[in-house]
């Protein structure tokens, strides 16, 4: 390849009817109610029986709704941007389509990039948080399996593979290669009962509040630390983004909507409110019911809580509905994450064996590949190290999506469709959004950030060695 050819791949804006073509095969099954499943059943999977307990012991104290709050504000503002871009176009991909679409190919390979890390480690995490919640359940009745087969190999206990958590990525594996159409069909029916369980679980861990333990709401801050104070509710905050990345994995798909204009709006906003209101009442349910302190390297606190206030039915009724309805969240990680790889490969930016479609009209290919890497990465992180690590590509991601409204906006109605929804209060709220996932990133854990950096420069040596010479 010439050097200016080699500059164009660098600089050159995507075709947005290039995109249009090359998705024509994927089948368009999924409509409002499919997107709404979808995105709540990936916002609220495991996150929402693990994370309020963790951040709630490690950072924010009682004050973790306030980190829900602040991390589904800034989320709220980019999921305005999400709902027009994916209006204008509903591309595999999203992010990274999008941004190749109105930044040119290199920056739609990094935002493409940083989401790919963000799925990866996204699944690993819902699978590890599904086996955490299985074997309390298990333990429960007295059952327990040998360290080797239930911790990680990197976890320090004397682990080889978590199990569990195996099984639970390979079991949506199967389900996903059965089609989108069957896999819509059971989402729809474990996000009805993973809404009605966190539903009894607000209602019946509410009778065992107790005041004191609101007291000292936002607790001091522990100098030299990421505990309380500000900081800590901010910290929280960061390590919070991570469950809502469902409203991402919704845009990833609406290659597959039904009349995008209109469903992916409806299905990225209508999901995000009804998440942050159950997130922020089953924490305040949560710490009411325990000092948080004790849900510190408590991986099920939700289950374990009714156990401890002796609602034991409960507790089993919410771990199995949990443990169903923590398969949305693999679901959702699985399509958007294997869409990602596909787009990836469909366009030449990694090997084009990723951008194969099955008999079914499935990314086979892609969806082996992510689970394959998904089973590596969770055999050598812990679920809280894999908990830091996520919001890190998220916000990347979002940074790039609320400024690329200022690229989109002079172009609808003009070589781009008229969007079906527009961000309000253009031009203040997409400098906002970015400003508070820029705010949210500084907050991120020195590890994380130093992760995603290397991450980040990882993918331009791909870029450049690879994905600039075969860029389609």
């Amino acid at each position: 390849m010439t050097e200016e050819k080699q500059k164009g791949a660098w600089l050159k804006k995507a075709d947005p009817s290039a995109f249009e073509q090359s998705d024509k095969h994927l089948n368009k099954t999924l409509g409002v109610k499919e997107m709404l499943a979808l995105g709540v059943g990936t916002i609220v999977g495991a996150a929402i029986f693990t994370l309020p307990g963790i951040v709630a012991a490690t950072h924010a104290g009682a004050a973790v709704t306030i980190s829900f709050l602040i991390a589904a504000v800034v989320s709220g503002l980019t999921a305005f941007a999400y709902a027009e871009f994916a209006s204008v176009l509903p591309f595999a991909g999203s992010v990274y389509s999008w941004a190749s679409v109105v930044f040119g190919k290199v920056f739609g390979w990094v935002a493409g990039w940083a989401l790919l890390a963000e799925y990866f480690i996204a699944v690993a995490f819902v699978a590890a948080g599904w086996s955490a919640n299985f074997k309390l359940f298990l333990s429960s009745f007295g059952w327990t399996l040998p360290n080797a087969l239930a911790n990680p190999l990197a976890g320090g206990n004397g682990g080889i593979v978590d199990l569990f958590a195996l099984l639970a990525i390979l079991t949506v594996t199967t389900l996903l290669f059965r089609g989108t159409k069957n896999t819509a069909r059971v989402e729809n029916t474990l996000v009805v009962l993973k809404v009605a369980v966190i539903i009894l679980f607000i209602i019946v861990g509410a009778t065992a509040i107790q005041p004191s333990n609101y007291a000292h709401f936002i607790p001091a801050h522990v100098e030299g630390t990421t505990f309380g104070g500000w900081q800590g509710i901010a910290a929280g905050a960061s390590q919070i983004f991570l469950a809502y990345i469902g409203f991402d994995s919704i845009a990833a798909n609406s290659a597959e909507a039904k009349n995008p204009q209109k469903t992916m709006p409806r299905g990225i906003i209508g999901s995000l409110l009804i998440a942050t209101a159950l997130f922020v009442t089953v924490s305040m349910v949560l710490v009411g019911m325990f000092h948080y302190s004790r849900y510190a390297n408590n991986a099920a606190p939700a289950a374990w809580a009714l156990l401890e206030s002796g609602h034991t039915w409960t507790s089993h009724i919410l771990s199995v509905v949990s443990l169903a309805g923590m398969f949305t969240g693999l679901i959702g990680m699985m399509l958007a994450g294997s869409r990602l790889l596909y787009a990836f490969g469909r366009d030449g930016l990694l090997p084009s064996f990723l951008g194969k479609v099955s008999e079914k009209g499935q990314p086979s290919n892609a969806l082996l590949t992510l689970t394959v890497i998904a089973i590596l990465i969770g055999s050598v992180f812990s679920f809280t190290e894999l908990a830091d690590l996520i919001s890190a590509g998220t916000l990347i991601a979002f940074m790039i999506v609320s400024l690329g409204i200022y690229a989109l906006r002079p172009r609808e109605g003009k070589d781009l469709p008229v969007p079906g929804f527009k961000m309000p209060l253009y031009p203040v709220l997409p400098a906002l959004a970015a400003l508070g996932a820029g705010y949210i990133f500084y907050t991120l854990d020195t590890q994380a950030q130093i992760y995603a950096g290397v991450w980040f420069l990882l993918g331009l040596l791909v870029y450049a060695f690879y994905g600039a010479k075969n860029s389609k």
